[in-house]
């Protein structure tokens, strides 16, 4: 089914070649050969796939000098997908950098559970071998109908064809290089494909076929961590619904401010220039920055009111109430009937007014105890000392003891200055920073990401050493640890999800960013950027609900000053 090698331009064919003829063609083939090893270096450097194979189809171009050319990946379908074409006199370019799309049909390599030899790049993956073709017009048992459709609508001549089968290190076929219309060096003309192109072609599908081994292995080694962290970190937020979705979000922030930062040239950042390896790792460290929430017991990080432990204790403090109600009720029937028994029912009308005001002040002292239970962002010493005095009421139990109101543990939590947790609660919450850099550093990163325990680590620090865990000033944290400062801020202002307040407004939030930026706890040159660049409203108009997208006056914000 066609010729596997036709050469008559080989050097051993050559009749009584005289020195001069033999040097150059030695020379030749030497450069040849230093051209195959250098496309083979690059190969191996490539990191980008799409990059990688349209540098084997390129550089298998430039050895034979082929005007035309062809990749094909085997999918797990048992089909050809088309990933590169190039043909140089007609100035088509396809597929790789090019962008733009490859929209023939897939070349399937059985047909109805037969296979399909009469596609010659199908042939050559089932058969695994190579085919070298000197005239398609004149090849049998091919079908080129296709070719000669593409020929007769452009007035392209397509002649020999070199198809190569890439076979990886386990001996599967991964794809199909394809080459069309070798050109003589000197005429122009179109020739056959040499026994020297044929072996050339071999040798650089060879190394081809391991670099695009090693791609395809990294590529999944890669998909294979980015999901098992991006597993944990759903864990985290799948263990608290009042977090759920701070994990995703940290890293979409971190990703917008690390790009924005990158285009700027405000203070140190003039000389921040991370490349998609830099701006990769800043997101893998935005993604673990929570990875110590694991071991944070669940009634701390679900903990939406003060008074919430395994159940919110407002319940029982609410029946109290209710007890006390009951109590004043008793007292006002015994009372009552004893003003009867004496014959002064003209008392009995202050004494429910007596009753109707006790019980008006139970509500509102109930009304207020509930509303102190939800937490917010700063309760008044008045309030604090109202449920203290609360808290000396007295009030019997089922048992019939007499004991105060609220217990000292009640009153302690209900007098929570800010949000819903006590210093000691805090102070677990905090750990969960010294819990992430110890598991971090347990993970021996390889070299490309090893600075995310310290990105990961640090975002709870500050630029003036008064953060935590370990007191850090600006100067001692990476510029993408501040970012990943400012990103977890902004997330948690804005958040619709949290238990002890209501999301706030991007006014509110960058309100409150400008005061961090002010008492220097957040990076200024990056709250610089992030306000000039407006990050703030990349994100919103993508993760916030239409409500908070207010009006923002950058003049307005605390801290910023106009370029």
């Amino acid at each position: 089914m066609g010729s596997e090698t036709t050469d008559n331009n080989d050097l051993v064919d050559l009749p009584n070649p005289d020195s001069t003829v033999v040097e150059d063609r030695i020379n030749s083939i030497l450069e040849r050969v230093d051209k195959l090893n250098k496309i083979g270096i690059a190969l191996s450097s490539e990191k980008d796939t799409s990059r990688l194979l349209e540098s084997i189809l390129v550089g298998a171009k430039e050895l034979t000098n082929a005007d035309a050319g062809t990749m094909y990946i085997r999918t797990e379908n048992d089909t050809l997908r088309f990933e590169i074409i190039r043909t140089d006199s007609l100035n088509i370019a396809m597929g790789g950098t090019t962008g733009i799309t490859i929209n023939f049909p897939e070349l399937p390599l059985y047909k109805d559970g037969v296979p399909n030899k009469q596609m010659i790049a199908a042939y050559v993956a089932l058969e695994e071998r190579s085919i070298n073709i000197p005239d398609a017009y004149e090849a049998k048992g091919f079908d080129f109908s296709g070719t000669k459709a593409f020929d007769s609508n452009t007035g392209y001549r397509s002649k020999s064809f070199l198809t190569v089968p890439l076979k990886n290190h386990e001996n599967e076929i991964i794809g199909v290089l394809q080459l069309i219309n070798a050109i003589d060096a000197n005429s122009g003309e179109i020739r056959s494909f040499s026994q020297e192109d044929q072996q050339l072609a071999e040798s650089l599908s060879s190394q081809a076929a391991i670099a695009m081994t090693n791609q395809k292995l990294i590529t999944d080694l890669k998909a294979l961590f980015e999901s098992f962290i991006q597993a944990i970190a759903g864990a985290i937020d799948d263990k608290s619904p009042y977090t759920a979705g701070h994990c995703d979000r940290v890293p979409v922030l971190a990703d917008m401010l690390s790009k924005a930062a990158k285009r700027s040239n405000i203070g140190e950042l003039k000389d921040f220039t991370p490349d998609e390896e830099d701006i990769y790792e800043i997101r893998i460290a935005a993604w673990m920055h929570d990875c110590g929430k694991v071991v944070t017991p669940e009634y701390v990080v679900d903990k939406s009111t003060k008074l919430e432990t395994i159940y919110d204790r407002i319940e029982t403090v609410s029946t109290r109430f209710e007890v006390l109600k009951r109590d004043a009720e008793i007292a006002f029937l015994q009372k009552k009937i004893a003003l009867l028994e004496a014959g002064k029912s003209e008392d009995i009308p202050a004494l429910e007014d007596e009753l109707k005001r006790r019980i008006g002040e139970i509500n509102e002292d109930r009304k207020f105890i509930e509303e102190s239970n939800m937490g917010g962002e700063f309760m008044s010493k008045e309030r604090q000392e109202r449920v203290v005095n609360i808290a000396n009421y007295r009030w019997t139990d089922p048992s019939g003891e007499e004991k105060p109101f609220l217990s000292e543990n009640e009153v302690y939590n209900l007098n929570i200055a800010k949000g819903t947790l006590t210093p000691e609660e805090r102070e677990i919450i905090n750990h969960h920073v010294v819990a992430t850099k110890k598991m971090l550093s347990t993970i021996p990163f390889p070299k490309n990401l090893k600075n995310v325990p310290e990105m990961a680590g640090s975002h709870h620090e500050t630029m003036i050493g008064t953060g935590y865990p370990d007191g850090l000033t600006r100067e001692q944290m990476s510029i993408p640890a501040r970012i990943m400062a400012i990103a977890d801020v902004f997330e948690a202002l804005t958040a619709a999800d949290r238990p002890y307040k209501k999301p706030k407004s991007l006014s509110e939030s960058l309100k409150i960013l400008g005061f961090m930026k002010k008492d220097q706890h957040v990076d200024p040159d990056l709250f610089q950027v992030f306000i000039d660049e407006k990050v703030y409203l990349e994100y919103a108009e993508k993760h916030l609900r239409p409500d908070q997208i207010d009006e923002v006056i950058h003049e307005k914000i605390p801290g910023y000053e106009p370029q």
